[in-house]
């Protein structure tokens, strides 16, 4: 017997809705795994995609040893082989306590101090992971979103200063063809600039290359009048907010931010990250 032409809508509508869901991509944006990184030489991390980004967070030292963009590249490049400074061991975020009561919160290197750690949470749309220091004096809390991190150093040792930096290589290497915008002007820089000085609010510098239409931005939510510096070097970038060559500055709870936004122009880089200055919710 023939199926009734109702019956036979039904059981096609189903089948449409079954494609529907098997073809779907998941309503997820925030993903954690726990696995190697294997280009930081071999260390386990923590591995955390959203939708723009893939994260490698060290484990033992607590800090970002590799940050993925869509295409498949590393923005920071860490290894840890000794010796290997500015090429491997030196890279990284937020690379911020520094002979400090410690070294903390860098991917493992022969310096780091190592930190303990705490899944907070675990959800579609955020991920918090907490490293406290070995000594229990500082805390960093990183909460991965849909579409960035951001970074709060949660707990400060009494008495003592941070910077937090950007260590690492613009759409995969260090060269001729990389550039950087700020919230200081307009303007294109050649990678090879050096800036000092405090970021006009919103305090924000974002990295490119000439070859990919995306840039890395890095904001400071927090407006001070403390100094932020920019130097090349051979192989990586360093940028500092709160710091002035080796001079540390900042010594209260701040929280910045870090993503990708899929152009390299300065209006849209700038309309971007502007819209994430604004106040927290």
């Amino acid at each position: 017997m023939r199926p009734k032409l109702g019956s036979l809508i039904c059981i096609i509508g189903l089948f449409s809705l079954l494609n529907a869901c098997a073809s779907a991509p998941s309503t997820r944006a925030v993903t954690l795994e726990y696995g190697i990184d294997e280009t930081a030489g071999g260390l386990e991390a923590f591995i955390i995609s959203n939708n723009n980004a893939r994260f490698y967070l060290e484990k033992s030292g607590g800090g970002l040893s590799s940050m993925i963009d869509k295409d498949g590249v590393d923005w920071i490049g860490f290894n840890n082989s000794k010796g290997s400074g500015w090429k491997g061991e030196y890279r990284g975020f937020p690379n911020a306590v520094h002979k400090q009561d410690g070294n903390y919160f860098h991917a493992m290197n022969a310096s780091t101090d190592p930190s303990t750690s705490s899944v907070d949470i675990i959800s579609p749309e955020h991920i918090r992971i907490t490293f406290t220091s070995q000594n229990g004096k500082w805390q960093a809390q990183y909460d991965f979103l849909p579409d960035r991190l951001e970074f709060t150093m949660a707990k400060v040792s009494q008495g003592y200063h941070y910077w937090v930096q950007y260590e690492g290589v613009p759409y995969g290497a260090m060269d001729e063809s990389d550039f950087w915008y700020a919230s200081i002007d307009d303007k294109k820089h050649s990678i090879n600039e050096s800036f000092l000085g405090d970021l006009p609010s919103p305090e924000w510098i974002a990295f490119g290359d000439k070859n990919v239409n995306r840039m890395l931005y890095l904001l400071h939510h927090e407006d001070d009048e403390f100094p932020d510096n920019y130097v090349s070097r051979p192989y990586m970038t360093v940028l500092g907010f709160g710091r002035s060559e080796k001079n540390k500055y900042l010594h209260e709870s701040q929280t910045f931010s870090l993503g990708f936004v899929e152009s390299s122009t300065y209006a849209q880089v700038s309309k971007a990250v502007t819209q994430i200055s604004l106040p927290l919710n």
